[in-house]
């Protein structure tokens, strides 16, 4: 019984408790008070508030890119009726000197005009005759000629249309439909 009465002696003297409780302390620096600094509540609180912040600031750019003023275009002469015989396509310029544009004589009589930049990445779109379509080589996007609607590949935004105008036998590039 000695034996056990010296363990227990050892483990409540003052000198051994010190001890141990200074290497724990060491092993484990972390305060309790400190740790009551940050509740969960807080943190979800944060959390919450962070969210409806970016939110309001993503809705606030989202109203402010609708309130876009419309830009004004100048009216440029693209050709004559006579210069693109239907099923054939012209390429110009518009609206500035290196914005490439190509207009369209479709199989019903009708003109329609594009923008070539492509919506995917902004590759050349070119129009391919023997296809009937719009063509981008980049990623194979395939565009409607009378609609500029994305039909293949991975574009899925249409393609800005130019707005035409015929005066007499004149063809006239007014603007651009975003």
């Amino acid at each position: 019984m000695d034996s056990v009465d010296n363990a227990t002696s050892i483990q409540n003297s003052p000198d051994t408790s010190d001890s141990q409780q200074k290497q724990w302390r060491s092993e484990f620096p972390y305060h309790w008070d400190a740790d009551e600094l940050v509740s969960r509540r807080d943190l979800l609180q944060f959390a919450v508030y962070t969210s409806g912040t970016l939110f309001a600031a993503t809705a606030l750019l989202a109203i402010l890119g609708r309130l876009h003023t419309q830009q004004e275009y100048p009216s440029k002469q693209i050709a004559s009726v006579d210069q693109v015989p239907v099923g054939e396509g012209l390429y110009f310029e518009y609206p500035g000197p290196r914005d490439q544009a190509v207009l369209l004589h479709l199989q019903d009589g009708n003109f329609v005009a594009y923008s070539q930049v492509c919506t995917h990445l902004s590759c050349s779109v070119y129009y391919q005759r023997d296809k009937e379509r719009l063509f981008c080589p980049c990623h194979e996007g395939v565009f409607d000629l009378a609609t500029g609607q994305p039909t293949a590949g991975p574009p899925v935004r249409p393609l800005p249309r130019i707005k035409l105008h015929q005066n007499g036998t004149n063809l006239y590039a007014v603007g651009v439909e975003v």
